[in-house]
């Protein structure tokens, strides 16, 4: 979550803006609060993609689709002007961080991942009643909260029943994510909703190993679509338990995967009263549960972009709450707290239960748009996904029989509760979720370390700086990793489009710091990732990447990767598990 650039509007419609959560190729994602004190996100159109009509006819259908969507496993859709000069959409905030930037630290518990794959079922069942397909799923496009999974982002999802998709999609066109397409995505053949199956296959195999079942993008996205539609997947290290439903799901032939159905009784959940995710992980959620209390609202009479207010007349929009969804009863223990019927903006709290941190988005080889990594909405794919126009009040789509996972959050405030109580209950709330698992975070992971500087340069001091020196000098960054690692390191490759360059910088730092830098530019994408030292030596040893800048639909966060230093000035670099080349690294500094 950033601060409001000079350059932001400061409302949007009926909603003051707080704070950037994350922007990408569609357009920029805020953080907000209604009138009536509610969070949300709103997602802000470019003004050249608004001015081309084929994309507003798509966002139009695409916000129109979004209304039919019932259930707990998605973020509501709260208001939207589709029409107005620069069009835009509110969704209800999900302040939870992504499945990526969780992976990111590492994969989930066999049985957090059969939690995961519970909800994942849930939603997906919600998608396909109301005729869509998602058509992109990701571990961008799912947030993960302490009630479980919610599913965002049908910038992409297409009615069933439109055959022809009305001509948008230009011929030959793809629409997914490489690394998490489905084989008839690749083929650029029917997709119906068993693609979203072998997607959601795709995302439980990452989900419990950390790696894609058909290799890195880094190797090249036509090698990944090509093992996706031709080769078998990777599942060594998937857990036993989970293993023969991944495979099912990774059929190449839509009519042999699993429904729905048959997947949620495959993947039964006991309530044994416990939280469903790793008590790491559980702190990590609650350290951030109270700093959306700490945003301030800015002053009044700094709007810059007062023009994207839209008339109250205009057709496209709706007042906040005018066309809130219907709720639904969530399972005991698993999933929103919200009393049934029809949910308003004056019966919610003002403040979700977490935060967003940083924005590791997910993008796929050069191949997918960056999503902020806690809290986002639904949509196109681009920084959490499009949000969507006004839900309709509509009859929500209840999921099929499971066992419930295990937590029961606390119940949603009543209508009398003002914003003010509302806050106060939530973050008690919090706060003793917190207690009970934080102790347990620091006895495995130990206080919280602070990046370490960057690498001072590297011209050396003479005698008598030595002997004398500076009393403003910084003193030299101490740790773990070994000089020679130490500089700026370059390489170059060349593929099917073009020629594609690396540029990683390794600067000191101890072990579970951010060590490495990484940029990678090409023919269609610039990027920017980083990773943490997680182990020292040589060959040395770092975590997977997580994207910093870039588009996620041309860039791809890696495995965790080895280094090794193979002569004077040289450097091999390989993404191990992803299948692909290492590429040697020279040094330029």
């Amino acid at each position: 979550m950033e601060p409001l650039t000079p350059g932001d509007p400061r409302s949007i419609g009926a909603y003051r803006l707080l704070a950037r959560l994350g922007a990408g190729g569609m357009g920029q994602v805020y953080l907000a609060r209604s009138d009536r004190g509610r969070t949300v996100a709103v997602k802000l159109v470019r003004r050249e993609l608004a001015e081309q009509d084929e994309f507003r006819n798509r966002f139009r259908q695409e916000v129109q689709a979004a209304r039919r969507v019932g259930g707990n496993w998605t973020a509501p859709v709260l208001d939207a002007d589709t029409e107005a000069a620069v069009p835009w959409v509110a969704t209800g905030y999900v302040a939870g961080p992504s499945l990526h930037s969780v992976i990111a630290e590492g994969p989930l518990p066999e049985r957090s991942v059969r939690i995961l794959a519970a909800g994942l079922a849930h939603a997906l069942t919600d998608i396909h009643t109301a005729g869509l397909i998602h058509r992109d799923l990701k571990p961008s496009n799912i947030l993960i909260t302490l009630d479980g999974p919610r599913v965002i982002d049908f910038g992409i999802a297409r009615a069933l029943e439109t055959a022809t998709d009305g001509g948008l999609t230009r011929t030959g066109s793809v629409i997914g994510s490489p690394g998490f397409m489905a084989p008839e995505q690749v083929r650029a053949t029917r997709v119906t909703a068993a693609s979203d199956i072998f997607c959601f296959g795709s995302v439980l195999a990452y989900a419990a190993t950390g790696r894609l079942p058909f290799g890195s993008p880094d190797s090249g996205q036509h090698a990944v679509m090509y093992r996706i539609a031709q080769e078998e997947p990777e599942l060594t290290d998937v857990p036993e338990g989970l293993a023969d439903l991944v495979r099912a799901c990774l059929h190449k032939s839509p009519s042999e995967r699993p429904g729905l159905a048959e997947i949620l009784e495959r993947v039964p959940v006991e309530d044994d009263g416990e939280p469903w995710l790793p008590a790491a992980l559980v702190a990590r959620l609650g350290r951030h549960a109270v700093s959306l209390l700490e945003v301030e609202q800015p002053p009044e009479g700094t709007t810059t972009a007062a023009q994207l207010a839209p008339d109250a007349s205009n057709p496209g929009h709706r007042p906040p709450g005018s066309a809130a969804a219907a709720g639904q009863a969530p399972l005991p223990g698993f999933g929103p707290a919200q009393a049934p019927g029809h949910r308003t903006p004056s019966v919610q709290p003002s403040v979700q239960p977490f935060v967003q941190g940083p924005n590791p988005a997910f993008p796929a080889a050069p191949g997918q748009s960056p999503t902020p990594a806690w809290g986002a909405v639904p949509g196109s794919g681009t920084a959490g996904g499009l949000p969507h126009a006004p839900a309709a009040p509509h009859t929500p789509h209840a999921p099929g029989p499971v066992s419930p996972p295990p937590y029961t959050p606390p119940p949603a405030p009543s209508a009398s509760t003002s914003p003010v109580r509302a806050i106060a209950l939530g973050v008690v709330a919090v706060v003793i979720a917190v207690a009970s698992a934080s102790w347990v975070y620091y006895a495995l992971k130990g206080p919280d370390r602070t990046e370490p500087d960057a690498r001072p340069s590297n011209s050396a001091a003479g005698p008598s700086q030595a002997s004398n020196p500076s009393p403003t000098r910084s003193p030299r960054p101490t740790g773990a990793v070994p000089e020679g690692f130490l500089g700026t390191w370059t390489t170059t490759f060349s593929a099917e489009d073009g020629t594609h360059t690396r540029v990683m910088v390794i600067s000191q730092g101890e072990t579970g710091a951010r060590t490495m830098v990484l940029t990678g530019t090409g023919p269609t994408y610039d990027c920017r990732w980083s990773a943490t030292l997680q182990k020292a030596g040589s060959p040395m040893e770092l975590g997977p990447t997580r994207l910093d800048e870039g588009d996620r639909s041309s860039c791809s966060p890696g495995q965790w990767s080895r280094l090794e230093l193979t002569g004077s000035g040289t450097l091999v670099r390989e993404l191990v598990g992803s299948g692909g080349s290492p590429l040697t690294y020279n040094r330029t500094n």
